[in-house]
């Protein structure tokens, strides 16, 4: 009976998902999308416990599924889920990590909020798709991007600190290279007292005895985990790509 009366307040939903999709819906710049869309701060995977994606409330089966579409969701109200709740749908990397094999990217693939639930299940609506939803995909809590100020630009204050220098991880989409306007992971965070908005330099050893390392491009670090941080590349000479390293701006 609870999954009828589930059935019947997602069909409810389907039919009104615009007004539903209205109520929740909130505007974002460009950059801010694109933020929102980054990795996570983190290289743990899901959380223990987490919701996931089991399909979605469709008349045909579907292996792909993206905005307004209603997923199906494995938990409900027993584990804290409830009407309105948003929430980052985000999936586990499956390939090596570059540099640090030990590691477990992250990649964003776009968020919801839920719509309908009881006990045991949920009906969550697609606001933003980053990418292609699929069945496995599991919800993490949810934050409104935000983006440190002239995070757009490429600028270049104070020096380069090569005292203590962190590492690129990986980048969009479990990416191992980006370019100019790309977000990646740098091994770095709030516990070594990184913060938004602070800028640094990526550097290259260019594997030539008796060479500096080389200059390889500019970012700005737009939000921090512990031991992690979310970064935007502004410039680059060349491809930044996983192990490169990176000396912060002091």
């Amino acid at each position: 009976m609870r999954s009828c009366t589930l059935v019947l307040a997602a069909a409810i939903v389907a039919a009104g998902s615009g007004i539903a999709a209205a109520q929740t819906e909130q505007k974002f710049t460009p950059m801010e999308l694109a933020a929102g869309c980054a990795p996570p701060p983190t290289l743990s995977g899901a959380p223990s416990g987490a919701p996931h994606v089991i399909g979605s409330q469709d008349t045909v089966a579907r292996r792909l599924f993206g905005v307004r579409d209603l997923l199906v969701v494995d938990t409900g109200t027993k584990a804290g889920l409830d009407l309105g709740q948003q929430f980052y749908v985000r999936r586990e990397s499956r390939f090596g990590m570059g540099y640090d094999e030990k590691a477990r990217g992250v990649t964003t693939v776009g968020w919801v909020h839920v719509v309908a639930v009881n006990e045991k299940t949920a009906i969550a609506l697609v606001d933003q798709a980053c990418g292609g939803i699929i069945a496995g995909d599991y919800l993490d809590k949810f934050a409104a991007p935000v983006v440190p100020p002239n995070a757009d630009r490429d600028e270049r204050t104070g020096e380069p600190d090569f005292g203590s220098l962190a590492r690129v991880v990986i980048g969009n989409e479990d990416r191992l290279s980006v370019g100019t306007g790309d977000f990646t992971l740098i091994d770095r965070g709030s516990e070594r007292g990184l913060t938004p908005g602070v800028r640094f330099s990526v550097y290259r050893d260019v594997g030539v005895s008796g060479l500096p390392l080389a200059n390889v491009g500019e970012g700005i670090v737009i939000a921090t985990g512990d031991a992690v941080s979310v970064t935007r590349i502004t410039s680059a000479r060349d491809a930044v790509v996983s192990g490169d390293y990176v000396a912060i701006r002091k």
